[in-house]
């Protein structure tokens, strides 16, 4: 029983467990805000341009309701009359929430992917300056000669630093 206490526990501290945790809370909510975006925003201006019509009231009806007979005005007065209804309205409604949370999430993901392409750019860069060796010219022969070099491997001469001094050989502990 400890091992699987253990086991439960490795499983939740897990970062990509509390990311998605976090994901999908901030989904929620997110799906509000979207929700309210589509039914307070979007639709209304696209009821009136249709006709004044409200999507959300865009039903029909499949079995009257034995309370009240048709018409009935709105959804919730055909269910609360017994009518067995199919809300395309409210699937329309839906499917337009549905597609603006793919494109603000296709934007997202899109942003992030090009800021880490940048990112990976960079580090690359700082990669490649890092390990090509760091060269200067002997001042006698004109060769490329490593930066630590005190001699020249092609003309033998002594090389000196910007100060004009010698260099000297860096003193290593055996």
């Amino acid at each position: 029983m400890a091992k699987i206490a253990e086991d439960f526990k490795k499983f939740i501290l897990r970062g990509n467990v509390v990311d998605m945790a976090v994901g999908i809370i901030v989904g929620g909510a997110f799906s509000t805000i979207v929700k309210s975006l589509v039914d307070d925003v979007v639709m209304p201006p696209i009821g009136l341009v249709l006709g004044n019509v409200d999507f959300e009231d865009l039903f029909i009806v499949l079995r009257e309701g034995n309370q009240a007979l048709p018409p009935y005005p709105t959804v919730e007065v055909a269910q609360e009359a017994g009518a067995v209804t199919l809300n395309y309205g409210i699937f329309i409604n839906n499917v337009v929430s549905f597609l603006i949370i793919a494109a603000v999430i296709f934007f997202a993901i899109r942003a992030m992917t090009r800021l880490q392409d940048l990112f990976d750019e960079e580090q690359e860069a700082e990669k490649k300056q890092k390990s090509e060796p760091k060269t200067r010219s002997c001042p006698f022969c004109q060769e490329e000669v490593a930066d630590k070099a005190v001699r020249c491997p092609h003309c033998t001469s002594q090389l000196v630093d910007l100060q004009g001094r010698r260099l000297q050989p860096e003193t290593r502990p055996a």
